[in-house]
């Protein structure tokens, strides 16, 4: 230490003299500049008072950019303007229906104390505020303060606060907790059923839509909206849709809880500055009063939770649950509606591009691998859940990632696990304690345990999320009777039917304790979010495929040589092989032969891939028990198209006679 002039001790004690206890003085040396004595210490804070200091401490961010368009004499508004009117369109948000105003609204946390006035005028609150005329009731009296399109770090200080269950991970990402709802309600999310839905929108059996009417709409939104407004606080977030900017949809999402904010300021797309100043009325609103239940005696409700869509008046209110996925998936359904409206194919799908451009659609169930699949590290990740296909080629419709994060281990995901820091989301985890560490295996609270992160926490992400028309388009089925093979090319008229029918088999457990597998079918591979009637999204995937060239496949990510129990699940490395040779285009070149009953085209050989296994018939010992179940899926099948086989597109029948042609026949 001595060396660099700070301190050091005296070699003998004698010429500076002892310290009282007969240990050696220490010898101060300052350094001498210009031969006067120089003070080390930084000239003193400029602050005269505690308060005074901490103001210094955080700089303002105010966007300074002129807004586009404006120059010259009509110079921008200004910086006060705006916020004006950005609190009159918030204030208008969060109007009653039945009052003529909108509610006061003030930016700023409520319980910051205002700075100490600079100039005498300020002096009732150095926040800007918009008040509408009229006062009458209690609740015209208060201020609801907005907390608008908050940062990551001051939304994890709000959640910390003034949320219990919220806590921050030894990885830095911020667990919360979704309350009594765990998982989305699909039982409870309605659509207003009107003249112009009624006829657009399918409706019956197979649907997801549950009708409500407008009525019932504007009494759940009434109640969304006085919550809201009695609270102290709400966060708003204004933010976007579609990376593609031509068919960009702008969303507000108001909500009570900083987890709320947070989730949705990773899972939609982040606007810049600029973009915020010229933002203007949204084109759809959430109104999330989660905590606040729905009232039983309204018609139509059925327990205490509703979520509830209005397509006409373009606003979604949530009541009874805290779940955030609710929100995420309410917009995804209201993106099904309006981007087919403008020949926009809407996709519950992955989405990945190759070095050289190629981009390839991954559609799947849960569990059958489309998110590990899509995840390439040779390959720029587009998006891992929901597309839009349009004529400019594809574009992610969100902005972050949601992942499941039950048994998440960093050998398995890497990816994943290096995604899960500040600023993520872990919704329903379990942690230690003390440590804070997070064992992704303790289902204790849910199975359904999730991070939500953006999208560029993933290193191979391609920013902004577009890419080219697809070349390949796969559907992921894990099948656990074992019949279906490993990889088939499908015709375009095969893959409308693989893609209506939208096939996996779970395996459930019983009484008994015997494992059989169970087939589930979900239309468009997302039927829980499909607005209109699978077969139009399928006669738009059919069209663009043929008009782009694409190719459709049919990968078996599950069993082979016997059904579940017997067989054994094919080799994800097997797996992997295969779809490299769909994205390097050698399986195109391949030669292939028919299967009986399904009729599909599979190749003879794979580089990498036992050629035994391509046709399924050879893995089973028993032919017998393959075909009886084989003919026992095409039964399934079947049974389950029935709902669509009397569908009629068009003006004549032929396109879904053309489609039933491509489903099992025997």
């Amino acid at each position: 230490m001595a060396e660099n002039g700070e301190f050091s001790f005296p070699k003998g004690g004698s010429e500076t003299g002892t310290a009282r206890n007969g240990l050696a003085r220490i010898q101060t040396h300052t350094k001498k500049q210009n031969g006067i004595c120089h003070d080390d210490s930084a000239p003193p804070v400029k602050a005269q008072t505690i308060d005074e200091l901490h103001s210094l401490q955080k700089k303002k961010s105010a966007p300074s950019t002129p807004i586009k368009g404006a120059q010259g004499a009509f110079a921008p508004i200004s910086e006060e303007e705006r916020q004006k009117q950005q609190l009159q369109s918030i204030s208008a948000s969060l109007a009653s229906l039945t009052r003529e105003t909108g509610p006061k609204v003030v930016k700023g946390d409520p319980a910051k104390k205002p700075e100490t006035p600079k100039v005498a005028h300020a002096a009732h609150g150095a926040h800007h505020h918009f008040t509408p005329t009229l006062s009458i009731s209690d609740s015209a009296l208060k201020f609801t303060h907005i907390l608008y399109n908050l940062s990551p770090a001051e939304l994890y200080e709000q959640a910390i606060k003034y949320e219990h269950g919220s806590f921050i991970t030894s990885s830095g990402s911020l667990a919360t907790l979704s309350g009594a709802k765990t998982g989305r309600s699909p039982r409870d999310k309605r659509v207003v059923k009107d003249e112009i839905t009624e006829e657009e929108l399918w409706w019956g059996k197979g649907s997801p839509n549950i009708e409500m009417d407008g009525h019932t709409f504007l009494t759940n939104r009434e109640r969304a909206v006085d919550y809201l407004n009695s609270l102290d606080k709400v966060y708003v977030n204004d933010q976007f849709l579609n990376w593609d900017p031509e068919h960009r949809i702008k969303v507000r999402i108001v909500s009570a809880r900083a987890y709320h904010s947070l989730f949705m300021h990773n899972m939609c797309i982040r606007p810049t500055p600029e973009e915020l100043e010229n933002f203007g009325t949204p084109d759809f609103t959430i109104y999330n009063a989660g905590q606040f239940p729905c009232n039983r005696y309204t018609h139509y409700m059925t327990s205490s939770t509703s979520i509830d869509l209005n397509l006409a008046r373009r606003e979604m209110v949530i009541l009874g649950t805290q779940y955030a996925g609710e929100m995420k998936k309410g917009l995804f359904s209201v993106m099904h509606y309006l981007m087919p409206k403008r020949q926009i194919l809407s996709l519950h799908s992955g989405c990945n591009m190759g070095k050289d451009g190629d981009v390839a659609l991954f559609f799947g169930l849960s569990g059958t691998g489309k998110t590990t699949l899509s995840t390439d590290h040779n390959r720029y990740l587009i998006g891992d859940d929901e597309h839009c296909w349009s004529e400019n080629g594809v574009s992610n419709i969100e902005g972050g990632c949601y992942a499941k994060c039950i048994d998440l281990s960093k050998e398995k995901e890497p990816d994943i696990w290096n995604a899960i820091k500040f600023g993520t989301v872990l919704e329903n985890v379990v942690f230690d304690e003390h440590t804070r560490e997070v064992d992704y295996s303790d289902k204790s609270v849910t199975e359904n345990t999730r991070a939500a992160y953006p999208i560029e926490y993933i290193p191979n992400a391609k920013i902004p999320c577009v890419g080219p028309h697809p070349k390949n388009v796969i559907l992921l089925a894990c099948d656990a009777f074992g019949v279906l093979p490993p990889v088939s090319k499908l015709s375009l008229a095969q893959t409308m039917y693989h893609f209506i029918s939208g096939y996996t088999a779970l395996v459930a457990g019983t009484e008994d304790g015997i494992k059989e597998p169970q087939a589930t079918f979900s239309a468009c591979f997302g039927a829980a979010f499909i607005m209109l009637h699978p077969t139009k999204y399928a006669a738009m995937l059919a069209e663009k495929m043929q008009k782009h060239g694409a190719t459709g496949w049919l990968v078996n990510t599950g069993w082979s040589g016997g059904r579940y129990g017997s067989g054994n699940r094919i080799k994800l490395a097997y797996t992997r092989k295969i779809i490299d040779a769909i994205h390097s285009g050698s399986l195109l070149k391949a030669s292939y032969k028919n299967t009986e009953v399904f009729g599909l085209e599979i190749p003879t050989e794979i580089e990498g891939v036992p050629s035994e296994i391509l046709d399924p018939i050879n893995t089973w010992s028993d032919k017998k028990a393959h075909k009886d179940t084989l003919l026992k899926l095409a039964g399934l099948f079947k049974k389950n198209f029935e709902v669509f086989a009397n569908y009629k597109i068009g003006k004549d029948n032929s396109l879904t006679e053309q489609i039933l042609a491509a489903g099992p026949i025997f």
